[in-house]
């Protein structure tokens, strides 16, 4: 008998101190608990049938509400609460943002044969952040990727990736993206429209981005958390190498997808760690 929920953050990571206090249709608390290190909640006090309110509250996070109904049985399954950092339904402050490459990844994923994926990532990279001050919609992103820097965890692979049936990476170091236009998508995601250059081509393409939330760090500083996504055809960037195997399926896909895990420092400057 009891309440079983999970806490999570919006990116699926487990909230490890939250306290879920429930309340019954008067008020009154009737249970109260604390999330184990996998952020589960597994509370054994007998609650009466009926409806409940669960309330969910963590240090840096803003508090959650859900419903809840006990069975017969004594039992109720709350399932998954997402909590949202602090912020996390606004942008960081105005003014600019250094991208944090040690705490950060730029990832890309293929399809290989039909049947399963290879993902890389890229281990050099830098960029800056800019949000507006006045007009959220002028904010801007930069970045600059080392493209001989892809790492796939075969050294063969990554060569081959390395020469100009891919990314010809002697002829262009350089992968860069530069962000024209920012559109809300939901109260804390927003659409990054922009240019990436890549091989010498300049193609628009946009970020599907999750703002997380903002936090202090160890150092002094100020973070802020994202996550993006995007959806690259190696074609439009003159990567047209391929390989057919059995029953006409290509040995790499010819989508990418690109996944990006971000965390930006307030100001122009890294903190010295």
């Amino acid at each position: 008998m009891g309440l079983t929920a999970r806490i999570r953050t919006r990116d699926g990571w487990a909230v490890s101190h939250a306290v879920v206090t429930v309340t019954d249709t008067t008020g009154t608390q009737v249970a109260r608990a604390e999330a184990d290190g996998d952020g589960a909640v597994h509370d054994t006090t007998a609650l009466a049938p009926g409806a409940y309110t669960v309330i969910v509250t963590a240090l840096g996070y803003a508090p959650a509400a859900s419903s809840a109904i006990v069975t017969s049985s004594g039992r109720a399954e709350v399932g998954n609460i997402v909590l949202a950092r602090h912020g996390g339904s606004e942008l960081p402050p105005p003014g600019p943002w250094t991208i944090d490459p040690a705490h950060s990844s730029v990832g890309a994923v293929a399809q290989h044969l039909g049947i399963s994926s290879v993902h890389g990532r890229f281990t050099e990279f830098a960029g800056r952040i800019t949000i507006a001050p006045d007009e959220v919609s002028a904010s801007r992103v930069e970045a600059v990727i080392g493209a001989a820097s892809i790492d796939t965890g075969n050294g063969m692979r990554d060569g081959h990736l390395r020469s100009p049936d891919f990314l010809d990476v002697e002829a262009y170091p350089e992968i860069t993206y530069r962000s024209t236009a920012l559109t809300p998508a939901g109260s804390d995601r927003w659409t990054v429209h922009g240019e990436l250059t890549m091989r010498g081509v300049v193609r628009p393409v946009d970020l599907d981005l999750a703002y997380l939330g903002t936090g202090a760090d160890p150092w002094g500083g100020t973070r802020a958390a994202f996550r993006a996504t995007a959806e690259l055809h190696r074609e439009d960037f003159a990567m047209n190498y391929n390989q057919v195997v059995q029953a006409g399926i290509a040995a790499i896909g010819a989508t990418l997808k690109v996944e990006l895990d971000i965390q930006a420092v307030q100001g122009d400057a890294l903190p010295q760690a």
